[in-house]
């Protein structure tokens, strides 16, 4: 199998092309570290392509804005066709989405127009995979009747207890910039699957974490809150007083579902995929376990007013995906996730 990877020195894109080359494929990816202009140095993914020039012996890189048309036309004329396709490469942080808006709709929506045209007409049979996000439902989940317990928000019906599932409406709500350009992206990569006929397929995320991110105050939640408690500086709280829950699924366990989906495609599809209930955690959750683990507390400061369009709890409901794949499971447990994270950010008060 030949698979194409965009953003691939990123969280996902990089826990991809390792798992998808220790299992004898050739891989190629492109990623130009956008995250770094985005970011600055703390969010820079030059330590993960270090990582895969060391670790991944058959990847290809290419040094490639999403953003240019021709750019992409020029990895699949040289490198195509392609088995399997994974779409990863996005502005990924709901509040600089804000500030750059112009920026945010060329990666997330022109990009992805640029890789499906690239696919329709270059690789056609390819399995396609959008990394999409829960935030294309904007502020609808909060709708649902909840519960204030001590350490989080929950639904406070008994049928929401699995979590937002498929049929969550995605207009008529406060997205975010970010949300709305992934909306668009999401769509458009349904109708790619509808129009044309193509194994198109959008996975609607939770909380991507993992070893791999780099954590920073505007994007990786999980990641950033145990860096900045073992570092000892302050993690501000915007709002829902610390309660907000979510799910968070680790980069392996997304490898492994976009693996299934390569064994057994369908066309058009969108699944919700995350941590589910189990693997859920309000930000004070968090902290909690985190000193647990360390005997090092959070330093917080608190914003009243939440981040536009935010979820108060948002848990995934996995039993879509689970149907289509049960072979599919969670292989990281939310300690799994917190302690790799806290040997990551400093080893030395590992338990």
């Amino acid at each position: 199998m030949k698979v194409l990877i965009s953003g691939s020195a990123g969280l996902i894109g990089s826990e991809l092309v390792e798992f998808f080359d220790r299992r004898g494929n050739a891989v190629v990816g492109f990623d130009n570290d956008m995250r770094g202009d985005f970011f600055g140095p703390a969010g820079s993914i030059q330590p993960n392509l270090d990582r895969l020039a060391r670790e991944a012996p058959r990847y290809v890189h290419y040094d490639t804005d999403v953003r240019s048309s021709g750019g992409v036309d020029r990895i699949f004329t040289e490198e195509g066709p392609f088995d399997l396709i994974v779409h990863c490469a996005a502005q990924p942080s709901h509040d600089l989405s804000a500030t750059r808006p112009r920026d945010d709709f060329d990666v997330n929506v022109v990009g992805t127009v640029n890789i499906l045209e690239a696919t329709r007409t270059r690789s056609p049979d390819a399995v396609f995979v959008l990394m999409s996000t829960n935030k294309v439902y904007g502020d609808s989940p909060n709708e649902l009747p909840l519960a204030e317990l001590d350490t989080r928000w929950d639904f406070a019906n008994p049928e929401n207890r699995a979590g937002i599932d498929e049929s969550m409406r995605i207009d008529q709500s406060r997205h975010s910039i970010f949300g709305a350009g992934k909306v668009a992206a999401d769509v458009i990569t349904q109708e790619y699957g509808r129009t044309f006929g193509m194994r198109t397929h959008c996975l609607r995320a939770g909380c991507l974490t993992g070893a791999r991110q780099r954590g920073v105050e505007l994007h990786g939640f999980l990641s950033y809150l145990v860096k900045t408690q073992l570092a000892g500086a302050v993690y501000r709280i915007n709002g829902f007083l610390g309660k907000q829950v979510r799910d968070n699924i680790h980069s392996e366990d997304i490898a492994l579902a976009i693996d299934a989906i390569a064994s057994n495609p369908g066309m058009g599809e969108v699944y919700n995929i995350g941590g589910g209930r189990d693997n859920s955690c309000s930000i004070l959750e968090a902290h909690a376990r985190v000193e647990e683990m360390t005997g090092i507390a959070a330093l917080t400061e608190y914003n009243e007013s939440p981040r536009d369009g935010d979820h108060c709890c948002y848990i995934t409901d996995l039993s879509k995906f689970r149907a289509a794949y049960p072979q599919w499971e969670l292989t990281r447990s939310l300690d799994d996730i917190l302690g790799e994270l806290v040997n990551t950010w400093n080893p030395a008060v590992a338990s």
